[in-house]
Formats: structure tokens, C-alpha cells, sequence
């Protein structure tokens, strides 16, 4: 008996034998036939005990070739139900719900997803993830050093270090970048005689890697050991060769020095060996204008944006240069650029309210204080800047009020130090003297080394007629300060062989503060002078973020003869070309912007795709 068991209209499955691979297409439209075959019979399997649930009358006028199909079908779903259909899992999963190790593609995907859950602050999820790579790969140092720098961000520094230290066993201590990691974590904690051990493990791990080497010689910069510190850039370029970090650092390290030629000569060879590296001209141009080379230094800021358009640095620090050159509307068009550059920094807006406020009025800077304030409300240096100019303004019950929120968000670094300071002569000048000491003596306790906190503690007990506690709390700061000795006897021979960088661009270009100790003396009649005591006001509000924007410094170095750059470079030409800017339109871009939700202008000013080309 002949019976139909497949429509004559779709072709019988392709089965593999036991021969030869069939081909690619073959396998792939048998396999999807035996898929659609596989769902319809699972269909029929519950269709079928349906139908025999509600009984067996509706078939009885079937033919018999239906009947044998449907059999056919049950049959198939019989098998249905014991081989599951083949739905792949995403980045291994199967494989590794299976115990077996993924792809090592996998791991890469899975490093990348870190990155993107990182930003997006899913800390629990990129911790997950970071767990999974490091028990299928527990002899590679990425995952290691992601999960400990995520732990830093969230100070969970125990678990960052048992992480830290778990990597290295796990590779032999052969990896090292967790070496250099763990070291950095341990130098910002304050444990330096651990931080050294690290460094050096890092280094014996791999004599090249440049970043050990760099690290543990600011480590010894910031510990005043000078020497130290050109001894490991040495043995640095003698291992890892020339790199533009290391050139910058030996250069500001002999700008601080006052050898300004072998700053120079080593600032040449550090944009050599990278002409696109911003920060190599920004410091360089920051050493030419100590100099006093006004005209080379704003040929150096023009570079340093042309090497990078986008660094919010580069336009901030060019914009101070030109404040204290008594260019003040250049100033606020170069601070307007950066902010229309980089909608989410503060630090411009902060610069750009000091400018309105010394050279405006104080209603515009209070506006720019409060965006600057909402874009980043844990931005200490704004809301010290704030306050001081509210307690200038008369406005003493505002400008506690900001120092108060300033000290909330971190009351034990130094932006607390220098607020404390602040605070303590906005006491003063109240006459609540007693408040005043407090807090000066509060602001020591972070920052024993700020000459300007001594001094003005010196000043108050003379102006309340006591020389003699004052002469004391002056051989305290002599007593305990840091000495810092240069040694000037390597520069003989060492240029020739020289080819490490910031740690951070912001203090490597605060060039302003002198390297080594003052002289007695000088900081005596220094101190008695009224000149310390305005510096004591206006150094708490400006900072680190912000130097040099005050009224007398601006007012007073007005020259002429630096005005004009001397080449041919047209900076509403740049910006519309490289930014999409429009100069005209600055002052909407800084009006309009949102600081809940800012978006660079230059983003709304995307040409259209072009459809892809027809075939």
C-alpha cells in the first residue's frame, strides 16, 4: 500500500551520512527544513492532544493518508520533546554553563562590556562580569586590574589591594601592570615605603615598562627626593627608550630649577617625539611665560590646540595667559570656546565667573557660579570661589553658607585646606578671632606645608598685639616644613643620552609655586607686609583649578607688544573648520546650554548620512 508521507511539493530532508562533510549550504537549509519540521511537529503533538481530548468524531471523515500522516507527525514530536532546538547563547554562555572555557573572544567582549557598564556607573554588573573572566582566565592581568581600579572608584580599597595581590599570584607576579596599579593605590593612600616596594616589583617584572618607571619618580618628586626622581627617568629612557613623558617631566623638573635652556632642549625633544601630544606644548608654553617669552608662549598655546582641539586644558590655561597679559576679551572668548567644547567641565566656568566678576559684575558670575555648581556639585574648587566672592560682595552669611557645602563634600584634602583658610580670614576680618584660629589651625592639620596658612595665622597674633606668638608660630613653619635640594651636578652629560610624563596635567602646570624653600627672612617681611595678606585671600578662592585670574594681576601686566601673535594664525577660521563653532554665536551656545543635560552644539550641527549606493 502506497501512502503520502511528505507533500510533493517541498523537497525530503537532507540527512547527514557517514561520509564526507556535506556541504555548508546543504547542512544549513537541512538543518533550518528540520527546525521548521521540529516547531509544526511540536504544533501537532498539541493539537493532537486537544483533539483527543475533545474526542474522536471530527476525524472520522478523514482519508486515509491524513491518518497516516498526523502518525507521522506524533512521531516527530515524540522526538521533538527528547532533542531540544539549538538557540545559541550569547558570549559563551553556553560553554561556560557547560564548565568549559568560552572563545577568547569572549573575553575581549566581555572587557568591553566592563568599560561601557563602568561609565554608566553599573558597578555591580561590571563586577559580575570581571568575576567571570577571571575564573576562565585567571592567567591574564586585564581583568585583575579593571576590577581593582573599579574598586578604587567605589573606595573599597581593602578588596581593591586583595584583588591586587590575588593577581599577582595568579601570574607568578609576572604581569606588571598590577604590580604598577597596586603601587599607585598604595602611594595614594599614603603608604610610600609600600608604594616603593611595589614600583620596584613592577620593574623587576619588566624593565620596560615605562609607566613603573614614571610613576615611582613622581612618587619621589612629590617626596621631595629630586635626585631620586632624575635617577629612575634615567634608567627609564635607558630601558624603554624616548618617550615625550619622560622628556616632559625632566623638562618642568629644570623650569622649576631656573635652567631654562635645558628645559628647552628637552621640551624640543618631548613634541618630537609626539607633535600631537597636548600637554608637552602646554607646559612648555607655561615655562616660556615664567621666562617671560610672552610672544613664543602664545605661539605654544596655539599649537597645543591645533594638537588637540578638544582639550579643555589647552583652552583654560590659554585663556588665563591672556587674562593676565590684560587681554580680557580674548580671555572670555577662549573660555567660551572651551566651554562650548566641554559643556560638562566646571573648571571653565569657574575661570569665566572670576574674569566677570573682576572685570563685569557679580550678578553675571553668580550665574556662572550656579551652573558651574549644578554641571558638578562635588566640585570643591567652585564653591570656594563662590563664597569668596560673596564674602568680597559684603554677603558674610552666603559665603559661609558655600564654605560650609564646599567642607561637605570632602573636609580631609587640600581644596578643604584651602577652604578652611578662606574661612578663617573671612573670621577675621569679623573679628571673631577665636573661630579664626580654629580654623587655621584645622587647615594646618591637613596642609602643614602651606606657607600662606602660617603666615596669616602669624599676621592675626600681630594684629592682636602679641609679636611674641607670632615670632613662634613663624620658626614652627621653618621647623617643620619640607626641605626640598636640587641637585644641579647630573645636567653634565646626561642631555646626551636622554630621551616620564604628568601625573596629573593640572599640578605639573602650576608652575607658579616656588620647587625649593623660601628664605627666612624674605617670608618674615613678607608676612608683615600688606601684600601677604591680600595673597592670603584671594589664594583659597582661586586654587589649583584657577590661577593667576585676579583683578591686580590682570590689571597691572597689560603689555602691548605680546598682544598680537606673530603668525598667521586665525582662530575663527579654526574653530569653525575643526569645532563647527560659529564665533557669533558663543554667547547663545554658553546662555542656552543646559547644565543638566548639556550636549556640545557641535553634535546638533552633524551633516546627514548619505544613503549607502544601490547595487
Amino acid at each position: 500500500m502506497a501512502m503520502r508521507l511528505l507533500s510533493p511539493s517541498t523537497p525530503p530532508p537532507l540527512f547527514p551520512s557517514p561520509g564526507p562533510k556535506a556541504p555548508a549550504s546543504v547542512s544549513a537549509s537541512s538543518s533550518s527544513y528540520l527546525s521548521v519540521r521540529l516547531r509544526r511537529a511540536r504544533a501537532a503533538s498539541a493539537a493532537s492532544g486537544a483533539a483527543a481530548s475533545g474526542g474522536s468524531d471530527r476525524d472520522g471523515g478523514r482519508f486515509e493518508g491524513e491518518a497516516m500522516s498526523g502518525a507521522f507527525d506524533r512521531g516527530l514530536a515524540e522526538i521533538a520533546r527528547k532533542v531540544p532546538l539549538f538557540e545559541p547563547a550569547a558570549d559563551g554562555e553556553l560553554a561556560a554553563a557547560a564548565g568549559e572555557r568560552p572563545l577568547p573572544i569572549n573575553l575581549e567582549l566581555w572587557l568591553y562590556r566592563v568599560k561601557v557598564h563602568t561609565r554608566k556607573f553599573e558597578f555591580p554588573e561590571a563586577e559580575k562580569l570581571l568575576d567571570k573572566c577571571i575564573s576562565f582566565w585567571p592567567e591574564d592581568g586585564r581583568p585583575y586590574v579593571a576590577l581593582g581600579k573599579l574598586f578604587s572608584k567605589q573606595s573599597r580599597y581593602d578588596k581593591a589591594r586583595a584583588v591586587y595581590e590575588r593577581g599577582c599570584q595568579a601570574t607568578q607576579g609576572e604581569n606588571p601592570y598590577i604590580w604598577q596599579c597596586w603601587a599607585v593605590l598604595e602611594s595614594k593612600g599614603g603608604n610610600i615605603r609600600r608604594a616603593r616596594e611595589l614600583f620596584d616589583a613592577a620593574t623587576v617584572a619588566d624593565a620596560k615598562h615605562i609607566a613603573a618607571w614614571h610613576g615611582w619618580a613622581i612618587l619621589e618628586i612629590k617626596q621631595g627626593n629630586i635626585k631620586k626622581a632624575r635617577n629612575l627617568l634615567g634608567k627609564a629612557l635607558k630601558y624603554c627608550g624616548g618617550n615625550e613623558y619622560i622628556y616632559q617631566t625632566l623638562a618642568l623638573l629644570e623650569a622649576k630649577a631656573e635652567r631654562f635652556e635645558q628645559a628647552r632642549t628637552l621640551f624640543e625633544q618631548a613634541t618630537q617625539s609626539n607633535p600631537k601630544s597636548c600637554a608637552s606644548w602646554l607646559a612648555w608654553a607655561q615655562v616660556e611665560m615664567r621666562a617671560g617669552n610672552n610672544t613664543m608662549a602664545r605661539n605654544l598655546f596655539e599649537k597645543a590646540v591645533q594638537a588637540s582641539p578638544k582639550n579643555r586644558f589647552s583652552w583654560h590655561v590659554w585663556a588665563l595667559f591672556e587674562a593676565n597679559e590684560g587681554n580680557i576679551d580674548s580671555a572670555r572668548k577662549l573660555l567660551k570656546i572651551g566651554h562650548a567644547v566641554n559643556p560638562k567641565d566646571p573648571v571653565i566656568l569657574q575661570s569665566l565667573a572670576l574674569l566677570e566678576y573682576n572685570f563685569s559684575s557679580a550678578n553675571v558670575a553668580r550665574v556662572l557660579f550656579r551652573k558651574a555648581s549644578q554641571i558638578d556639585p562635588r566640585h570643591q574648587p567652585v564653591w570656594i570661589a563662590w563664597g569668596w566672592m560673596e564674602w568680597k560682595e559684603g554677603n558674610a552669611r552666603t559665603a559661609r553658607a558655600l564654605y560650609q557645602r564646599a567642607l561637605s563634600v570632602n573636609s580631609t584634602n587640600e581644596c578643604a585646606a584651602r577652604c578652611l583658610q578662606a574661612w578663617g580670614v573671612l573670621e577675621q576680618r569679623a573679628g571673631n578671632y577665636t573661630a579664626a584660629r580654629r580654623l587655621l589651625r584645622s587647615s594646618l592639620n591637613i596642609n602643614s606645608q602651606s606657607e600662606v596658612t602660617w603666615m596669616t595665622w602669624a599676621a592675626l597674633e600681630e594684629e592682636q598685639g602679641d609679636p611674641v606668638r607670632a615670632e613662634e608660630i613663624r620658626n614652627l613653619y621653618f621647623q617643620q616644613r619640607t626641605e626640598v635640594v636640587d641637585d644641579a651636578s647630573w645636567v653634565m652629560g646626561f642631555l646626551d643620552i636622554i630621551d616620564p610624563a604628568l601625573d596629573s596635567v593640572k599640578k605639573l602646570l602650576n608652575l607658579d609655586q616656588p620647587s625649593g624653600p623660601t628664605r627666612q627672612d624674605d617670608v618674615k617681611s613678607t608676612a608683615r607686609s600688606s601684600a601677604a595678606r591680600e595673597s592670603s585671600e584671594t589664594s583659597a578662592a582661586v586654587g589649583s583649578d584657577t590661577p593667576g585670574l585676579t583683578s591686580n594681576d590682570a590689571g597691572n601686566n597689560g603689555r602691548e607688544a605680546t598682544r598680537t601673535p606673530t603668525n598667521d594664525f586665525d582662530l575663527d577660521r579654526f574653530i569653525k573648520k575643526r569645532l563647527a563653532l560659529d564665533p557669533a554665536e558663543l554667547d547663545a551656545v554658553l546662555e542656552g546650554s543646559d547644565p543638566r543635560g548639556v550636549v556640545s552644539q557641535r553634535r546638533k550641527q552633524r551633516l546627514p548620512r548619505k544613503p549607502l549606493p544601490v547595487p
